[in-house]
């Protein structure tokens, strides 16, 4: 088999696991950034603070890819979403307090949930395929 099925790309996908994703740099060199995700079976969703970084590379060109890989010692697995990202004014607070709430143990995510909550500079960023690669 080439790869994973659809199934199994979404099961790996689903799980909690850290993403790497990589943006343009202006000159066209990659810039890489281990963050949390969410897939829906659709897109990826992660979120930021609005100035940072990745959010001006994104400005300057929208194309992206998400690297995801099983820890070593495990079977070999991965998938990687390349695409375009979206950066939307709405929904980044919600998706990292969500996140935070699966990510981190019970205690660390309520005290980061109450942080971030005060926060009022989240975005969201929609990940939308145009190839995947397992």
């Amino acid at each position: 088999q080439v790869g994973m099925s659809t199934a199994e790309r979404d099961a790996f996908l689903k799980e909690t696991r850290i993403g790497t994703l990589s943006t343009l740099n202006p000159d066209g060199s990659p810039n890489a950034m281990p963050l949390w995700y969410h897939w829906d079976g659709h897109k990826i969703r992660m979120f930021s603070s609005r100035d940072t970084g990745k959010i001006r590379r994104l400005a300057n060109d929208p194309r992206a890819c998400l690297s995801v890989a099983q820890g070593a010692g495990i079977a070999e697995a991965w998938v990687t979403v390349e695409g375009t990202v979206e950066v939307l004014d709405q929904g980044g607070g919600e998706l990292a307090c969500r996140l935070a709430a699966v990510y981190y143990e019970p205690e660390k995510a309520r005290k980061t949930i109450a942080a971030w909550q005060k926060k009022d500079d989240w975005v969201l960023l929609e990940l939308t395929p145009t190839r995947i690669r397992s």
